[in-house]
């Protein structure tokens, strides 16, 4: 009898060992692939600082912090692909220097002065120059014939005083030509304006705080002609004591979709330092590191995310740009690291290869990533890519392009169920940001970010110092997890069809 129940144990033993086993394994690898909280917040507060003045895309700021990161790669033994870390291009770039802006009534009036980086910026494409004139308040700045803001009022040599995006009620295809600060200015100079001053309307900032896009629109430079966005708290100040205060224009025109345009009390004077490149030179870092295994290392896995942002104005007008996106930075950095100096050894290396890729150009309409798919030469070897945009707040991790790639994204989803459990579930989403350029040409792709976290999106406040840490990790672990995995070659997601794509001459 005690030897059937020692056969019956043994056996159960036998059986247990394999589950035993793998449960070992996924423990050591969760344990080795976790991201270390220290060495993300440190690429974040290092990328983030005043050094770097916001990094934004044809800078030298922004060249010495791409210095950087591929530094870091270097040092964790990544090779540049190609022999360069560099893919260089050219982006039009405008170094700001100063700006002043004061209103008066009469001219004998003391000035009322306000400040750069606290209740107005420039936009990243204003022109230079001083202009002192009155002032015009256009609505939303749109001229169309069924709903023009410009029809009872002359604004020939004044300053337009407008709102930021467009109305609603205004059908898409007319709206799209009045969306951007560089065609609402364009508009405004057509019809004679000498400058334009563009009130923020954004939901995703605070009423009292700067907001900044590096993007303002197609179009040419407009070289003299200053264009400024105010807070909503300051277009508050601009239009008191005027014909109608902000908040009642706002509601008239959006009730009554008729044009509320009228002539200020109050004149502008307006005075910026402004140089204008059009050929300014940026670059994305490109890391490589070469798979394991003869027939799988030519199929490659690619993951980035941007590390421009938007800049500084002035010498105290900076932009620090730590969640949008030093973070997604930090976490491809990070997952460099854990699949090079802390691999999982124990259990198997990479057998694809991986590509890490920070791009520029992502404030301005994703340019880096678009340049990037656009030239690769082993476009069609690749299998996915991985961005990281902004992970570093909110209350849990988003990952988006289920709606395209649910295989792809079945993959996160089972790695957070065992380790991270922060993932979002129910929201069905396509990639986008950096990942679109991929996704267009049939390359499966998942975005990395937030839930709920756009608190500090573009402005002054976006430092270290704000960085939801206990997110930042799970996030940055999670991607790593995935990573790992999809490098080991079971994942099959690319249609042939895809890879036979080819661009257009």
């Amino acid at each position: 009898m005690k030897m059937k129940k020692f056969i019956a144990m043994f056996a159960l033993m036998t059986a247990l060992l394999p589950m035993v086993a793998n449960a070992q394994a996924q423990l050591t690898k969760d344990t080795l692939l976790r991201a270390n909280t220290d060495t993300l917040m440190k690429h974040i507060r290092v990328l983030s600082s005043s050094e770097y003045e916001g990094r934004m895309a044809g800078s030298s700021a922004y060249l010495e912090a791409a210095e950087y990161c591929a530094g870091v790669l270097s040092s964790y033994g990544l090779k540049p692909w190609e022999e360069e870390w560099g893919q260089w291009f050219e982006v039009e770039y405008n170094e700001i220097e100063n700006c002043n802006f004061n209103t008066y009534v009469n001219d004998n009036d003391t000035r009322v002065s306000y400040v750069l980086g606290r209740d107005y910026v420039c936009s990243s494409m204003t022109g230079r120059g001083y202009t002192n004139a009155p002032v015009v308040f256009c609505g939303w700045g749109i001229d169309n014939r069924a709903f023009d803001e410009y029809a009872k009022v002359d604004v020939r040599g004044k300053i337009v005083l407008c709102l930021s995006g467009v109305p609603e009620f205004i059908p898409h295809n007319v709206a799209a030509n009045y969306a951007t600060m560089r065609q609402k200015a364009e508009v405004a100079m057509k019809h004679g304006a000498v400058g334009l001053v563009c009130i923020n309307l954004s939901e995703t900032c605070r009423p009292y705080e700067v907001q900044h896009q590096a993007y303002c629109g197609e179009g040419s430079h407009q070289q003299t002609f200053p264009v400024v966005q105010p807070t909503l708290e300051m277009g508050s100040y601009l239009l008191e004591n005027e014909q109608m205060s902000l908040d009642s224009v706002i509601d008239v025109l959006q009730n009554t979709m008729v044009p509320q345009s009228f002539h200020l009390r109050k004149k502008f004077e307006i005075n910026i330092n402004a140089k204008y490149k059009p050929n300014a030179t940026t670059a994305n870092i490109i890391g490589y590191l070469p798979g394991y295994d003869d027939k799988m290392k030519n199929e490659f896995i690619v993951v980035g995310a941007h590390l421009d942002h938007v800049g500084i104005q002035g010498s105290t007008c900076i932009f620090p740009g730590a969640d949008q996106n030093a973070s997604g930075v930090a976490a491809v950095l990070e997952t460099a690291r854990l699949l090079t100096s802390n691999a999982p050894k124990s259990i198997e290396y990479n057998k694809r290869s991986i590509i890490f890729v920070l791009f520029s150009g992502g404030e301005l309409e994703n340019l880096g990533s678009r340049i990037f798919v656009s030239n690769f030469s082993k476009l069609k070897n690749i299998d996915c890519f991985i961005n990281a945009e902004a992970i570093g707040s909110g209350d849990s991790i988003f990952v988006m392009g289920n709606r395209r790639f649910p295989r792809l994204w079945e993959i996160a989803a089972r790695n957070d169920s065992i380790s991270t459990k922060s993932l979002v579930h129910g929201q069905y989403t396509n990639p986008h940001g950096d990942a679109q350029a991929f996704a267009q040409v049939g390359i499966p792709s998942l975005v990395f970010t937030n839930y709920m976290g756009a608190s500090h999106n573009h402005v002054p406040s976006d430092i270290s110092e704000n960085i939801n840490r206990e997110t930042l990790t799970k996030n940055a672990s999670l991607m790593a997890e995935v990573i790992y995995e999809l490098s080991l070659g079971d994942y099959q997601g690319r249609s042939f069809k895809s890879r036979r794509f080819k661009f257009d001459e």
